[in-house]
Parts: C-alpha cells; structure tokens; sequence
C-alpha cells in the first residue's frame, strides 16, 4: 500500500485508513509521490488532511459519499473551535487549508469531488466581450489575458451594475471618474493597458446594444511621449555584481543563474526565457532559438559558452525529469513551467535586492535595456540592436539612442572658453 511508503507507525496508519476520507488517502499519497513531493512533505499533508477527516466523522458523513465545496467551507468555519495546535493558529490554518486545497486537487481528478461554481457576476460579459476581441478583432491569446485582467478590474468596480442592463445606465462621467482614479495609482503602461481594454470593450457593447452612445470617447486621454524617459537598466558592472552574486551551489541558484545569464547574454523578454523549450536549443551547431514576442521577430542566436555551461550546470544538476517541454520549471513540487509573466521578475528582483543594488526597478526587462545600451555602446547600428532585440520596427529601438552616450559625446559642441581681460 502507498501509505507504508512513507509512514511507518501502525496506529498512525490506522487512523489515516479510518473514516470518510481513509479509503482515498493511498491513492493522495501515490499521486503526491507521482508529483515529486518529498516524503516529509507528504506526511504534513496527511496529517493536515486527517483533520478534515475527523470533522467528516464527527458529521457523521457516510464513507464514499461525494464531497462538495460546503464540507469544506464548514470544516473551516468549525476547525478552530476543536482545534489543538500549540502555536500560531493563523499559520496552522493556512498549512491546513493549503492541503486540503491538494487534497481537493485529487479529489477532483478522480471525479471524486463536486465543487459549487460560483460565478460573478460580471462573468457572462467578460467572456462575452473576450470572444468578440478573438472573433472580429483576431486578437492575440496573450492579448485576451491581458484584456481580461484590466476589464476584471473595471467590471469589479462597477459591481452589481456589471451587466448588460446595468451599463445602460452608465455615464461619461462615471467612465472618466474611473479611469482617472485609477490612473493616480498606477504606471503609465498600466494606463495604457487600462485605457485601450475599456475603449474596446465600450465599442464592444456599442455594437451588442448594451450602450445607447459611444463611451470610448469618455475615456481620458493621458498624453505620454514614447521618447520622454529613459531606459532605466542595469549597467554592465551592475549585471556582473548580480550574476556573481547567485550561489550556484543550491538546486535554485543553478536555476536562477541560467536565466539570468540568458537576459544578460541575449537581452530576451523575460517571457521569451520563460517559453524556452528544450527543443530549441541545438547543443551540434551551437545555437538558440527564442521564439517571436509581442509581435516581434524569432531570433537565431549563436549559444556562448557561458551560456551553454550554465544551461548544462542546469539541466543536469538541478531540472528535475519532468513531461514538460520548458527548460525552466519550478524548484519546487508539483514541478511545472514558471507560471505567469511577474514570476521571472520575482526571480530578478529576488537576485538584484540579493546582490544590494538599488534601482528604481527590479524586473527582468531592466537586462534588456542593459543589453541593448551595451550594443550601441560597442558600436553596433541601430539595425543589428533591432534584429537581436527582435524589433520589427526601427522605432522601438529608437529609446535606446538616448544613453548611448559615446555618440552623443561625438556629436556634442565645445563650449566655449571665456576671453580672460
């Protein structure tokens, strides 16, 4: 049985294998095996779950009986009545409710669970406006999601009023109150973000007939000049201090060196390394492939040896065997590819504040600025910046002009000296 693979102690075991819940938890411990998870790891949750099991008994549930997402949320509204834990009760029941949330996991894998959909109420227009913007505006699936996230918020906002007979009644100024409010707290790509989800959407229900007038015109326009900042990076010598500072000794510094070491060489989007499979990397002819971003180009890249030894240090010291096709997964079970776009960031950010640099930002792109002032610095045109960095557009690579400082001393007049008397 899979339960003696990782317990020893025969009452122990009696008691997972008692109750509602004792005929399901061999086969939780054979699919948390499956997943990776460490044998310590596998008795926290057993014993977590063991919990949920004696509340089960204690409601006299039936064994075998179909569990939905009410005994869950009542097991939680009774647990710290009865509960005995001798330290933090707060921390004791976030372990708790993320076990039974794997435990749930498994459930529902094996049809063993009925969860009660709760849908909000804004749903029916976001996933109606979602496939208008992938039917007649062919957009992108990384555009939805973006989409989706900024109109969520909007929707959120608006609460109850979030349906089609409640937008009927929405104002300009209503519309313009939002976005400016919103506009106070956050970037400028934010904004823009913000700004162009609402003005779609807000044609999107012109054309359903959910609004009687175009509110896309009462979305503020916040004037922004592409060319007014400058690119905040890393400077090579801060790259190098970041770099140096991963302890490549441990499963996640062999990680986290890969990919840093992939910004700095290549100057990649952060969701470009995130999307590397192993496939496209060609160890005969030496070379790497990073698939296209943002409607930019796919770029062919020659594979240095620092970047190779780091990979290799990887994949064979750290990667765990995993079905997936990513080279980078988590480091921690269950493994999967890195999840979403902020958690290569978190890992930046993470290597940067490690490293005691202090710069206005953390994130992954500031190796791309660093990447791309390097190039022009070195005395590179503006069209291999361009093809390296993936632009389609000379225009996008026109920012990075502005720190390459050697041609702006070259170009520079000298003041003149003051006539002595």
């Amino acid at each position: 049985m899979e339960l003696e693979r990782v317990i020893s102690c025969p009452q122990t075991l009696n008691k997972l294998r008692s109750g509602p819940l004792g005929m399901h938890l061999d086969g939780f411990c054979a699919w948390l095996l499956r997943r990776g998870f460490s044998r310590q790891t596998i008795r926290m949750h057993l014993s977590n779950v063991s919990h949920f099991n004696e509340h089960l008994v204690r409601q006299r549930t039936v064994t075998g009986q179909l569990l939905c997402s009410t005994d869950v949320a009542e097991f939680f509204a009774a647990y710290p009545s009865w509960c005995q834990c001798r330290g933090s009760l707060r921390a004791h029941l976030l372990r708790v409710r993320h076990s039974v949330s794997r435990f749930v996991e498994y459930l529902g894998e094996m049809g063993l669970f009925e969860p009660l959909l709760e849908c909000e109420i804004h749903q029916p227009l976001l996933d109606a406006y979602l496939a208008w913007m992938a039917h007649y505006q062919h957009a992108a699936a990384g555009t939805l999601e973006l989409r989706a996230q900024y109109l969520t918020a909007f929707l959120r906002w608006l609460g109850t009023e979030a349906t089609p007979q409640g937008l009927a009644t929405l104002t300009p100024d209503a519309v313009e109150a939002f976005f400016l409010a919103y506009a106070q707290k956050v970037g400028a790509a934010a904004r823009r973000s913000m700004q162009s989800t609402l003005r779609t959407f807000f044609r999107f229900c012109l054309y359903q007939g959910h609004v009687h007038a175009s509110l896309d015109l009462a979305v503020p326009t916040l004037r922004t000049y592409k060319l007014a900042s400058v690119p905040r990076g890393l400077t090579d010598g801060q790259a190098q201090q970041v770099l140096q500072g991963v302890n490549r000794k441990t499963l996640v510094g062999r990680r986290d060196y890969a990919i840093l070491q992939l910004l700095f060489t290549y100057g990649v989007r952060g969701g470009q390394v995130r999307a590397l499979c192993l496939d496209q990397i060609d160890w005969i002819r030496n070379l790497i492939l990073f698939e296209p971003a943002k409607g930019g180009k796919a770029s062919l890249l020659p594979l240095t040896t620092e970047v190779g030894e780091s990979l290799l240090d990887y994949l064979q010291n750290s990667r765990t065997p995993s079905p997936y096709h990513q080279v980078f997964l988590t480091t921690r079970a269950p493994y999967h590819p890195l999840p979403r776009s902020n958690s290569l960031s978190a890992i930046v950010d993470r290597c940067i504040r490690a490293a005691d640099i202090d710069i206005p930002h953390t994130v992954a792109h500031v190796f791309r600025h660093a990447f791309a002032t390097r190039m022009l610095q070195d005395g590179h045109s503006l069209k291999a910046v361009a093809d390296v960095l993936g632009h389609r557009c000379l225009g996008t690579t026109f920012i990075y002009t502005k720190v390459d400082f050697n041609s702006l001393q070259q170009v520079a007049l000298d003041w003149p000296e003051e006539e002595q008397l």
